[in-house]
């Protein structure tokens, strides 16, 4: 490689663009925190009804996004589409993009792509979240 330095340039730049971009999400809203049970959940016909890359609200679920689904209870909460999630023991942000079934209380689902077996791995835990409430601007 001619010039190494060219490369860790833009990977400690792209990071701190990155850690900017969540700090400014952040930063956006008063985060409340809730106690939840957590499992996992993929993108295959044999979990859902339907397509099973397309969420309740519409969005194209991908392997790799930090998406979760949440019960239906949480939405009396303001929990609703889009809102953004902080998982205790998880790096980033997660955004709701999917409901659960309505026999749900409680609970989130880690959005996990087609890893059946990383899904599994997961099981089910008791987990402490925080959600974004945006905050209203006094301008």
């Amino acid at each position: 490689m001619k010039h190494p330095s060219i490369l860790l340039f833009f990977l400690v730049s792209s990071f701190i663009i990155k850690a900017q971009e969540l700090n400014s999400i952040e930063d956006n809203f008063l985060w409340s925190p809730l106690y939840v049970k957590a499992s996992a959940y993929n993108s295959l016909k044999t979990q859902t009804v339907g397509n099973p890359a397309i969420s309740a609200w519409g969005d194209t679920l991908q392997s790799g996004m930090k998406a979760i689904a949440i019960s239906r209870d949480l939405l009396k909460l303001g929990i609703t589409h889009n809102t953004p999630i902080k998982i205790e023991g998880y790096e980033g942000i997660y955004f709701v993009k999917d409901k659960m079934n309505a026999r749900y209380r409680k609970k989130i689902d880690i959005y996990m792509g087609i890893e059946l077996q990383k899904a599994r791995d997961f099981g089910n835990k008791n987990l402490k979240i925080w959600y974004g409430i945006p905050q209203k601007n006094e301008n």
